[in-house]
């Protein structure tokens, strides 16, 4: 069974960074598609990045691009978002996905909320 698990989330002020966290199991990780996708206040899901374990093959949403980065630790089945220089818009919850468009499977979610 494919269970992923978020972490890292929190308040944060705008221009600050965080670092989430996915925990992952049920599936071969270094050869599978991931992804963070997330949903604001009121909003639908948005896909944020994607990754590509095995060959690290990365691709970003225009309004993140050059403030996220999403990459893999494949040695310990755990796939990392590290946002800088947030923004008030950013604020959502943020999940994982076992697919690199988002689709498929999704953990609970960790909120991220940017506000002074």
């Amino acid at each position: 069974e494919v269970q992923l698990v978020e972490s890292g989330g929190g308040l944060v002020q705008p221009g600050g960074s965080l670092r989430l966290s996915c925990a992952t199991s049920g599936f071969t990780f270094s050869s599978s598609h991931m992804s963070w996708v997330r949903q604001a206040p009121g909003k639908g899901l948005e896909w944020v990045a994607g990754i590509n374990s095995a060959t690290f093959y990365t691709e970003y949403q225009h309004s993140v691009k050059g403030r996220f980065i999403i990459y893999t630790d494949n040695a310990d089945n755990t796939l990392y978002l590290q946002m800088n220089s947030l923004k008030t818009e950013d604020t959502a919850v943020y999940y994982c996905a076992s697919s690199f468009d988002g689709s498929g499977t999704r953990g609970q979610g960790t909120q991220v909320t940017v506000s002074s």
